[in-house]
């Protein structure tokens, strides 16, 4: 088949989005792995530990009672239950069964979201450092993002202030990412209710992706669900992956205002359809168990992103804000750019990989031009060894 010139062959709407930069380093060090390099992984934004037996074990049951079939849509009328209960003994929200959706992964959540509240020319305003999806949603739906930057000598700390100088007429939504990737900021309880109040208040919805809510180290997690008088503007974004290790299993949820849960489960009716129902089973196996799990993870990352901090600290020329949630560390490179023809954090990433054999997703995915992230759920002999190689490449720099 020829096609001429002025033919198009795609829709605009491709061409306004990127491939994720955390998938394409994960490509690029999986074809240095298959030639043999020894590759200190800090790329995967994934916890390293497996996933717990009780949970694999309501999978293995599911598929030997041949729960294998279609769902309905949204979920079976129990992983919705699971999700609502456990989101109300946590957090004191409110919400009905049909004011839930279980989907195929917390990205998937969020993606449907935006597709049915955000139109062309709508305003979406986003915190910067971000991570490397928000944008590329948003601007696969035709909206606009507005950047909001933060300050690094803050933690990257997002304030309700900062917030409302940054609406306009044509806000449509705000997208808050608490604890966050990658900096690990977390919005202040205070904060976080002034911005809920700005939302309400102003018709706008509040998107707030909690894959990370309960890796909060700066006190007790905070879900913007608690605040039920202001349900009609806020949507929860959640995803087991990171709190139960079920990264794979591509496990989500939304909880919002039932017209807006009702258009993501037509949507998804004409995309996923249900979850995997097998998944759905594990889903309410993590969610009414014990938590002892969860608590165990989060003390041990606690462990690790001091063991990393410390090792970071005693690189010349790195600074790092201290994260208070989520499993990354974002460290301050900018005294290496400029040296041997390194001009941009991508670069640097780049040649670390292949030099160094140093996985680092570089700053500009998350839009800021002079960090890199690691990610630290790994051995603390794999943290020490990667620090040591990341020294010693930026060092051996001229």
């Amino acid at each position: 088949m020829t096609v001429s010139s002025s033919q198009k062959i795609f829709a605009d709407r491709i061409g306004r989005i990127e491939v994720s930069a955390t998938m394409a380093v994960a490509a690029e060090a999986a074809k240095l792995r298959a030639q043999g390099v020894d590759l200190v992984n800090f790329g995967a934004g994934e916890p390293h530990f497996n996933t717990p037996r009780h949970i694999k074990d309501a999978a293995i049951a599911a598929i030997e009672a041949n729960f294998t079939r279609y769902t309905v849509v949204p979920g079976a009328p129990d992983v919705r239950k699971a999700i609502v209960e456990r989101h109300a003994a946590d957090f004191g929200s409110d919400y009905a069964i049909d004011e839930a959706i279980f989907t195929t992964g917390g990205k998937f959540a969020l993606f449907s979201a935006i597709q049915v509240l955000i139109d062309h020319g709508d305003e979406v305003i986003l915190p910067t450092p971000y991570w490397v999806s928000f944008k590329d949603i948003v601007q696969y739906a035709g909206g606009k993002v507005i950047f909001l930057e933060t300050n690094e000598a803050e933690g990257f700390r997002i304030t309700a202030d900062a917030i409302e100088k940054a609406i306009t007429p044509k806000t449509k939504a705000i997208i808050l990412n608490s604890p966050s990737n990658p900096a690990g900021s977390v919005v202040s309880a205070e904060d976080l209710e002034r911005i809920v109040h700005l939302a309400h208040e102003r018709g706008i919805y509040l998107l707030l992706d909690e894959c990370y809510v309960y890796l909060n180290y700066a006190g007790k997690p905070v879900s913007g669900g608690s605040f039920t008088w202001a349900k009609d503007h806020i949507i929860v974004l959640g995803s087991l992956s990171k709190t139960y290790a079920m990264t794979g299993w591509r496990a989500g949820f939304a909880l919002g205002p039932k017209p807006v849960i009702s258009s993501l489960s037509k949507l998804q009716s004409q995309s996923t359809s249900n979850a995997t129902s097998i998944v759905q089973k594990a889903a309410i196996a993590a969610l009414t168990s014990s938590q002892e799990c969860v608590a165990e993870f989060r003390a041990e990352f606690i462990e690790l992103r001091d063991h990393m901090l410390a090792a970071l600290a005693k690189i010349p020329g790195v600074t790092c804000t201290k994260p208070e949630g989520a499993f990354y560390v974002y460290p301050n490179i900018s005294a290496y750019l400029g040296k041997s023809g390194i001009k941009t954090a991508t670069e640097l990433a780049t040649r670390l990989l292949h030099e160094g054999h140093v996985v680092a997703v570089p700053g500009e995915a998350f839009g800021t031009r002079e960090h890199i992230r690691l990610s630290y759920p790994v051995t603390k002999q794999n943290i020490d060894e990667g620090v040591r190689r990341l020294g010693e490449f930026l060092t051996g720099l001229k």
